[in-house]
């Protein structure tokens, strides 16, 4: 079984590794042993776990996930040289990690925390010659979309990486609204999960136009929650957010 290496410990490493462990062994690299060890028993199978000082990289298949303000203090602490590095740090060109990083190819990726039940969006660009395997190895925790350029996926991230925080505050609202209006908080909390269950299928075969649209009736319940949702510009709301997104990508 190939086995995949985690460089940090936190969130996403975690849910791409659950994502993975049904195909791959999996270690992982960090500075404190005792979180390493957190991260084993929260992933839910056996995992090798090195000390940073203690790792070479050689040949390795390498999934970068620290922080991109550490990649200066991190680097250093490498030895080896990667087989691949896959990197999700987010706004961290390809030119700074191959100025940090040793490795014969790099690639970046934007998964979601999706990939812990195999539902990501990944967002791929880096090194062509490993796009095929790229595709391949995350296509493991969901759907991937190998991108031309490094600006196409700053922006992607800001639709697909940061997507499910705005979803998030989408469901949580809603369920308030319904709550509001008197049904009881258990009972929204199940109807909203239904509603994004059921919407997350039919939205892959039918334009979001289209949907609006067929929900929708003249003068009914639809229309007047719209209505409402364009008086409080949520849309303008929605298309701002991507925007800075993409402009924090480009900062980082």
């Amino acid at each position: 079984m190939q086995t995949i290496t985690f460089i940090g410990n936190g969130t996403m490493a975690l849910s791409i590794a659950q994502g993975l462990k049904a195909h791959y062994a999996i270690e992982v690299v960090g500075r404190d042993m005792q979180k390493l060890e957190t991260f084993e028993n929260a992933l839910g199978v056996a995992a090798r776990k090195y000390h940073i000082k203690d790792f070479d990289m050689t040949d390795k298949t390498v999934f970068l996930c620290i922080k991109p303000s550490n990649v200066e203090e991190v680097s250093p602490q490498l030895i080896g040289k990667a087989r691949v590095l896959f990197s999700v740090l987010a706004g961290t060109p390809l030119a700074k990690l191959k100025n940090n990083f040793s490795a014969h190819a790099i690639i970046r990726a934007m998964p979601n925390l999706a990939a812990s039940i195999g539902k990501s969006m990944t967002t791929l660009t880096g090194d062509v010659a490993l796009k095929e395997e790229a595709q391949r190895l995350l296509g493991a925790i969901g759907h991937t979309l190998w991108l031309q350029s490094e600006k196409e996926i700053d922006i992607a991230t800001a639709l697909a990486g940061s997507g499910p925080a705005y979803l998030a505050l989408i469901a949580e609202a809603l369920t308030d609204g319904a709550v509001k209006q008197g049904l009881k908080r258990e009972d929204a909390m199940i109807v909203m999960q239904g509603l994004f269950d059921g919407f997350a299928s039919i939205i892959q075969s039918i334009h979001p136009s289209l949907l609006k649209d067929a929900v929708m009736s003249p003068g009914g319940t639809t229309a007047a929650g719209y209505a409402a949702l364009e008086e409080g510009n949520v849309r303008a709301s929605c298309i701002h957010a991507i925007e800075k997104a993409y402009q924090r990508a480009k900062e980082l």
